[in-house]
């Protein structure tokens, strides 16, 4: 059993009851037997106050909480309003609560969709949300203003592309989060803890924590279960819990994520493995294409996006006991004080520095970050040109690269930051290069430098057969796996096309050593045109559609297939149309997006005391501090990092387990049995009746459903190299656009474009309109084919007999229709001749039933029947066999005596010599 776990709120499912005075917020588990009662007051009309209800309520109290309730809130005969109790809205967490001009409103989540699943931990995405006011109508205050800011608010869609989990923290990597989980029991007993947390386990009922030991006389196994802070550069609704943190119970919070998560299942001959995309967009410094570029004063950059892929095998669903991996990469603009006018409504506007910075001081404070959170070493991937008739790009690889070169001198030689430049617009119009085989170059040597993660040790079978790849691999290697150590940083000017085409080509080489490390394939690389590859390029695709809308008003222009030469000549056409839809948005819909965000983000807070929001010319100075404050502690320039980091490298200082880092995190004693910590009742839900075909697992894309040939004879690893023509899509029925966008967005649900782009959208993912399946074709349960032998079946027409001939072809690669040959047929009626009259017996015959029925006993026991049998006899040595097998799964492995010694080597010289 772990020593440590992961918190699952207790709070995931709630109900708003209304009175004239109050909200009442129920909140339950998901099995609904613990409950929790929220009291928000409706007679304040600009202040927000709430009780949180300490007590935890069973089903039968909180029933008759509420029926007192509902007694004492009815109002006398006569009078006007509404009588007692009313139920208001069912939700599933709280996003926050945000005031503008009047009283306070309540955002809650009223419809979630699974998107993905890692260790039995539900990831969910936000559907729809409700936001209600709560002061009542005789106490309110109206405001002119306030209707305006409230649609503003509103322009921040929280049914595109937000998640949120009840278990697992999205705001932190795997690595990290796994990481936590396998510290040494030791620092989490420390007396640190406080003494209420000390009597968690003392003071648990026995229903709520039923231990089968507890009456033999047996300890109690203790779990320490594991809450930890947010990272909150890139949690969205930090600032809408702000107020009420420090005065609810911690289930109350939950903390939301902007960005990208899809999940896709690879089938290795039936083994699961599922490829996990989570990208993260930061909170800080936000905004659309043009008005945000650069950093600003504290070194957020725009456009910051982590992106995480994890891959694990689903067949072992446990942290501690399954195989899980992770690779991280981070895109971003250029560290730098730089913008672009746009006030001269032209496609490309000049880059310009809005501020000489000689000693690379916000580079300094972004790096600082990077270090913090990935070690070392950062790796600088530069995708922007390199020589234009007229400069335009350049200029920024002209302030970058001496940045580098002055923060490097500080730095140790072993940590200092790796820089690499390199041209990619220019080597796509070389008809002599290949872009993704210097990109693949590139990425094999980013991996070895810093490596994965992976939460198990590597297998004897690569010590057997070494690979050259493997044991130049990088990063931090721990007795139970590796880690990463330091990050890769993308960038080109958007950081949108180019740097997803490059993240891709890494994160396709870091899926190569994950699936090898996960012994799932012999070398760790992958081609191109393999079914593998083909999903995980479709997830990136949709991972950079996602992020580009977010960010540039539009998909992807340039895409894998693009930069492959392999696209259609129609791709062209869809491309000038994203580029298009890019710019009008980008010029007439950014300013009111970019206005939505900083107040969603609360870096703008309304008043009446300062200017509307729309009055701003700028908000410029509500994302540069230091314009509104003299600093207070000011950076040096030759010790720019923060304390105690260079003492950790390589290693993240975030994850070294130090006071200031175990400050961080809340420990909870609990029973081994609670349900706080029980996944598998959260993952399972036994108290709920479930459809398996509903099931998150099934619906998800599958490689073997989605990507694989239908035909015989076909090998059905995802590691083979498969003609365009041989792949699951292609041999299939047409389907019309928005069905095949739909379907291609089974990974990710990404934000809506506009009516007249989902057109062009819808088929700008894939080589054909070909890509998908026909719901007609062939379903994936085949149903028994009847041959029309009969006359009564004469009456079909010879489309749908046509139609049938082509549903037998597809997957049994012949036609059942055709009449066999009468050679074929004459050998068939012989057969069904001998089969039928070799039990034949002649009725004249004189029957025998001593021929016919032998009685023999076939079986070895003295006693055998349905009512007992005699337990067989083992024998001692095979009693020491088992037993040694018993303990050795325990973790007690015998001494080897010198006879299994020669045997083992007899057959490792046997099978490798």
């Amino acid at each position: 059993m772990p020593q440590a776990a992961a918190l699952v709120s207790g709070i995931q499912r709630m109900v708003l009851y209304e009175t004239r005075a109050r909200y009442f917020l129920v909140g339950s588990n998901q099995a609904q037997t613990k409950h929790r009662v929220l009291k928000i007051d409706r007679t304040e009309p600009k202040d927000l106050v709430i009780i949180d209800d300490k007590h935890v309520y069973n089903q039968q109290e909180v029933r008759e909480l509420l029926g007192r309730l509902d007694l004492g809130n009815r109002t006398k005969i006569g009078q006007k309003g509404s009588s007692g109790l009313s139920r208001a809205v069912s939700a599933f967490g709280i996003v926050g609560f945000v005031r503008f001009l009047e009283g306070y409103y309540i955002v809650l989540i009223t419809k979630r969709r699974k998107m993905a699943d890692i260790g039995g931990q539900s990831i969910y995405k936000i559907e729809d949300t409700s936001m209600i006011y709560i002061p009542n109508d005789s106490v309110r205050i109206t405001h002119p203003d306030e209707a305006r800011y409230v649609r503003i608010f509103q322009n921040v869609d929280l049914s595109s592309n937000f998640y949120f989990s009840y278990s697992y923290d999205l705001s932190h990597s795997l690595q990290y989060n796994l990481t936590l989980l396998q510290r040494p029991c030791e620092l989490w007993s420390s007396p640190a803890s406080s003494a209420e947390e000390e009597e968690e386990v003392h003071t648990q009922s026995k229903q709520d924590s039923f231990d089968i030991f507890e009456d033999e006389g047996l300890p109690t196994q203790v779990v320490y279960g594991l809450q930890n802070e947010p990272y909150y550069k890139y949690v969205w609704n930090a600032k809408l819990l702000e107020r009420v943190k420090d005065t609810v119970h911690h289930d109350w919070l939950m903390y939301i994520i902007h960005g990208f998560c899809g999940q896709s299942k690879l089938l290795i001959y039936g083994r699961p493995v599922y490829i996990t995309l989570i990208a993260r967009r930061s909170s800080k410094f936000a905004g659309t294409r043009f008005l945000k570029r650069g950093a600003n004063c504290e070194g957020d950059v725009a456009n910051e996006v982590e992106t995480e892929q994890i891959v694990h095998d689903a067949s072992v669903m446990s942290f501690t006991a399954g195989s899980y991996s992770s690779y991280v990469q981070v895109r971003g603009s250029v560290p730098l004080y730089w913008s672009q006018d746009i006030s001269t409504m032209m496609p490309k506007p000049p880059i310009r520095l809005d501020q000489a910075d000689p000693y690379a001081h916000v580079a300094a404070l972004h790096f600082d970050q990077m270090l913090q959170r990935f070690g070392s070493p950062i790796i600088i991937l530069n995708l922007v040109k390199k020589r234009e008739k007229r400069k335009h790009e350049k200029i920024l690889s002209e302030e970058l690269y001496p940045a580098v070169i002055n923060l490097n001198q500080f730095l140790p030689p072993d940590n200092c930051i790796d820089y690499i430049a390199w041209d990619m617009a220019r080597y796509t119009k070389s008809k002599l290069c290949n872009v993704l085989d210097r990109l693949s170059m590139i990425a094999e040597n980013v991996v070895k430098r810093t490596g994965f993660f992976i939460n198990r040790s590597d297998f004897y079978c690569h010590t057997l057969r070494p690979d050259e790849r493997w044991g130049d691999l990088g990063g931090h290697v721990t007795a139970s796996g590796r880690v990463q150590t330091g990050v890769l940083r993308t960038n080109c000017v958007d950081c949108l096309d180019r740097t997803n085409t490059a993240q891709f080509m890494v994160g396709k080489c870091a899926l190569a050593y994950q699936l090898y490390a996960l012994g799932m394939i012999d070398k760790p690389k992958l081609q191109f045109d393999t079914d593998c590859v083909r999903l995980f390029e479709e997830l990136y695709e949709d991972h950079g559609d996602t992020l580009s809308l977010q960010y540039g008003g539009s998909q992807l222009v340039h895409r894998v297939k693009t930069y492959r030469k392999i696209a259609p000549w129609t791709q062209h056409s869809k491309d000038i149309m994203q580029t298009l839809s890019r710019y009008y948005s980008n010029a007439f819909s950014d300013a009111d997006r970019q206005d939505a965000i900083n107040l969603f983000l609360q870096v703008y807070q309304p008043s009446e005391s300062k200017p509307h929001l729309w009055e701003l010319p700028t908000d410029f100075y509500l994302h540069q501090r230091n314009t509104m404050a003299l600093p207070q502690d000011r950076r040096s320039y030759t010790f720019w990092w923060s304390v105690g980091i260079l003492s950790y490298l390589p290693v993240a200082y975030d994850e070294v387990a130090c006071e200031e880092n175990m400050k961080k995190v809340k420990v909870k004693r609990v029973n081994r049995f609670d349900e706080s910590i029980d996944i598998y009742t959260e993952f399972f839900k036994p108290y709920e009746l479930t459809s398996f075909d509903d099931t998150f697992c099934i619906a998800m894309t599958n490689s073997a459903r989605e990507f694989m040939p239908k035909t015989v004879g076909v090998d059905p690893s995802p590691f083979t190299v498969r003609k365009p023509e041989e792949t699951g899509k292609s041999v299939l029925g047409n389907k019309s656009n928005k069905e095949e966008t739909m379907l291609q967005r089974k990974t990710a649900a990404s934000a809506p474009p506009p009516p007249s782009e989902e057109a062009i959208s819808s088929s700008s993912e894939d080589d054909s309109e070909e890509d998908r399946d026909d719901d007609g074709s062939v379903s994936q349960r085949s149903t028994p084919i009847k041959l029309l032998t009969e006359s009564g079946d004469s009456n079909r027409t010879q489309e749908e007999i046509q139609q049938q001939q082509q549903a037998a072809k597809e997957p049994y690669g012949l036609n059942l229709a055709e009449f066999p040959a009468k050679e074929d047929l004459h050998i068939y009626e012989r057969f069904a001749h001998l089969g039928q009259s070799q039990h034949r017996v002649e009725r004249t015959e004189h029957i025998n039933l001593a021929n016919i029925i032998c009685l023999e006993q076939v079986s070895c026991f003295e006693e055998d029947s349905i009512y007992a049998v005699t337990p067989p006899q083992v024998d001692q040595d095979s009693q020491d066999e088992f037993e040694s097998h018993v303990m050795t799964g325990q973790g007690q492995v015998r001494v080897l005596c010198r006879e299994d010694m020669l045997m083992y080597r007899e057959y490792v010289k046997n099978r490798y010599m």
